[in-house]
């Protein structure tokens, strides 16, 4: 069959056959495939869906576009987390070393921020001397020893997806869910993990604004890896409101290593996001038989500081300074020019936030990038002082600045005051967690 004609058939909410995705994703990669006949196919795909075989197929299908990472060496199950991103979200330097603490293998690979959403490359590489740029075979040789290290994705890695995002993020077709969760899920099971907690968001500062597309993406990523042989849950969290209350690269190190040594409370958010995502990957990494068993068990390992030591162990193993993992060292990573308190105009309730302008903003300051290759300053960023439902009394502020470059400071004082909506009434509190997705639910 011509592409055209596969074009028309999905254009007309026909099921293209396995054989018929293959021929487009490698004909794609190799340039046979046009980009403007790609764009066509991905339109048509935006517009009449995909069924969970077809996403599934395209899945495989950019999995072995590339480089397939073989983890097969390792002992145990391999667990990986995915977040699909959002602002203040410091969960994988607090769960990755919990769960190895626990007797997990994390192996992850993981990417860069772009835009108003943080990375955890770039968290990492704020700690002096910390490498993320490392071979396959010397990731192996970390993980074995200490159950857990975090890599940048090799440059080999599922190339079909960097040429389809590249194409999607010109034609209107990013928030396709089935070329999102195929995207997604190609690169985790790239990266030879076994079994994948995802982390998706919904919200003001999410890529899936409403709570029922997030759903929607969740139970296709859950779909797809249990037609692929992977065990997948998928848990929906809020972020209409940053996750936690540190936005930049060191101070979301500095919030982790708090949290690893017990200086944050069970009730705050992103201790119980962090969490919930450890329960679920203790279980179906079968270190755990019920979530209650496994809740204990990381709440042990804040206690006794284990989780802190696996998180100092893999800096200093990536070639990182491991004394900064230390509450009081590691202070000395965010320290600026300046810190500015932002006062609100008038007293009142928090109402709202809108975690995008909150990122934009830490990214406005420098902590952030704009487009692919810009520097970034790992010191400066954003320390919230309120979250939703909050009462500010007059004077008080909703967050703190911290400032190395003030060329654009202005302009980010008056976003922040436009990102926090204060009011006489307190707004509309929303669950931390909306739900959870696993192999044995069916969300439709």
């Amino acid at each position: 069959m011509r592409f055209v004609d596969m074009i028309e058939k999905k254009a007309d909410g026909g099921e293209l056959s396995g054989n018929e995705i293959l021929t487009m994703v490698s004909g794609f990669v190799s340039g046979e495939i046009p980009d403007y006949q790609m764009s066509a196919m991905m339109m048509a795909i935006r517009e009449k869906g995909m069924t969970p075989r077809e996403t599934g197929q395209l899945t495989l299908a950019m999995m072995n576009s590339g480089d397939v990472a073989d983890l097969s060496d390792l002992p145990g199950i391999k667990l990986d987390k995915h977040s699909t991103g959002g602002v203040g979200d410091t969960t994988t330097l607090a769960v990755a070393p919990l769960v190895a603490a626990c007797g997990g293998t994390v192996a992850k690979m993981s990417g860069r921020g772009l835009g108003h959403t943080g990375g955890t490359l770039d968290k990492l590489e704020s700690i002096p001397g910390t490498s993320v740029e490392i071979s396959l075979d010397r990731f192996k040789e970390i993980v074995r020893e200490n159950g857990v290290a975090v890599i940048g994705q090799t440059a080999d890695l599922v190339p079909a997806d960097k040429k389809m995002y590249a194409l999607r993020d010109v034609t209107a077709t990013v928030r396709s869910i089935p070329l999102i969760a195929s995207s997604i899920m190609s690169k985790k099971m790239a990266s030879g993990a076994d079994a994948i907690v995802l982390d998706v968001k919904t919200g003001s500062g999410a890529f899936m604004r409403e709570t029922e597309d997030a759903f929607r993406l969740a139970q296709m990523m859950v779909d797809i890896g249990t037609l692929t042989g992977r065990k997948v849950r998928a848990l929906v969290t809020d972020m209409d409101q940053p996750l936690g209350m540190a936005i930049g690269n060191a101070l979301e190190v500095r919030e982790a290593v708090q949290l690893l040594a017990g200086q944050i409370p069970e009730t705050d958010p992103l201790f119980r996001v962090c969490i919930l995502l450890g329960v679920h990957m203790l279980i179906i990494g079968e270190l755990a038989e019920n979530e209650e068993q496994a809740e204990e068990m990381l709440k042990e390992k804040i206690r006794d500081g284990s989780g802190l030591k696996k998180l100092k162990e893999m800096i200093r193993l990536q070639g990182g300074d491991d004394s900064y993992i230390d509450p009081v060292k590691i202070e000395e990573l965010v320290a600026v020019k300046q810190k500015i308190a932002v006062i609100p105009d008038h007293p009142g309730y928090v109402a709202g936030m809108n975690a995008e302008m909150i990122g934009t903003a830490a990214q406005m300051l420098g902590a952030g990038r704009a487009k692919k290759g810009d520097a970034i300053d790992p010191a400066v960023g954003i320390m919230m002082k309120c979250r939703n439902g909050d009462y500010l009394a007059k004077g008080k502020a909703i967050c703190t600045l911290h400032v190395n470059d003030d060329r654009y400071l202005n302009e980010v004082i008056e976003l922040m005051k436009k990102a926090v909506t204060i009011s006489d009434q307190p707004g509309e509190t929303r669950p931390m967690i909306h739900g959870v997705v696993t192999e044995n639910t069916n969300y439709r």
